[in-house]
């Protein structure tokens, strides 16, 4: 655990610290220090339980790296909608996309106070291109698109990246909803990435997420590797399709990488 003097009490009176939170959690899992007593403890609690919930948020940062590469280097895309962005730690969307990409353009969106609090690093851009912040709740695509049209040019491509944040939607059909109205909105050769912890992969972690929707937290549900793909349903899935996030396009190495339960995948507009 780090030392707590890393982890003062919040002054935004949004920010509640009494209760663990997991933007917190995952930044603490990845090595990030803008998290509380409350959250280090229920992270490692969790980790107690499951172990692997550790490679399993790093899988994923790594995940959405190789699909950002993907998107400018090989797809040509230059302008991200990244909603439920978390707290600010390593690569994150803008930093891989305008090292390839000077003048790319990114809006991360996220409601979370503690995240606006942070805004001023997501915001940080190179001058070619640029960087903003959307305090809007994934429940309101109407909001984002709206707000994120001060930025990006919605009448081009643009990659849609929902990384981990459809789970903290517990009805499916709304979820669909709001990606199906979210693609809708962005024009042919857009493309959409997600990735979300999977349902019947591995019982332990299943166990170890029960009991952090138990402990007050905003519950995280875990969904099918079908349900998961028919986020994509009427798009074009990038090679290998929806797979473990470990599994995606993965960096050369001697031996294929373990399957962990945290499956996504990347799909064009035709």
């Amino acid at each position: 655990m780090s030392d707590p003097a890393a982890a003062p009490e919040p002054t935004n009176p949004r920010i509640d610290a009494s209760i663990p939170h997991s933007a917190r959690i995952w930044n603490y899992w990845l090595g990030g220090k803008d998290n509380y007593r409350v959250d280090e403890e229920a992270g490692d609690a969790y980790t107690a339980v499951f172990p692997g919930i550790v490679t399993i948020a790093r899988s994923s940062r790594a995940f959405l790296r190789r699909n950002i590469t993907y998107l400018v280097s090989e797809a040509g895309i230059r302008q991200f909608l990244d909603i439920g962005t978390g707290l600010p730690t390593a690569q994150n969307t803008h930093e891989v996309a305008q090292r390839l990409a000077p003048e790319a353009r990114i809006v991360y969106v996220d409601n979370d106070p503690m995240v606006l609090a942070h805004a001023r690093a997501l915001l940080y851009s190179t001058r070619e291109g640029a960087t903003a912040y959307v305090d809007a709740d994934v429940t309101d695509p109407d909001r984002i698109l709206a707000a994120a049209a001060d930025t990006l040019d919605l009448g081009r491509p643009t990659a849609l990246i929902l990384s981990n944040i459809l789970g903290h939607i517990a009805d499916h059909g709304q979820a669909r909803s709001i990606v199906t109205r979210l693609m809708d909105a962005l024009p042919a050769g857009s493309y959409l990435s997600i990735n979300d912890g999977s349902l019947g992969i591995d019982p332990v972690f299943e166990e170890a997420q029960d009991a952090y929707n138990s402990s007050g937290a905003v519950p995280y549900n875990l969904r099918t590797v079908d349900e998961i793909t028919a986020f994509f349903d009427g798009l074009d899935l990038v090679d290998p399709g929806v797979v473990s996030v470990t599994q995606w396009r993965p960096e050369p190495g001697p031996s294929a990488p373990d399957v962990v339960a945290e499956h996504g995948g990347l799909a064009r507009k035709g």
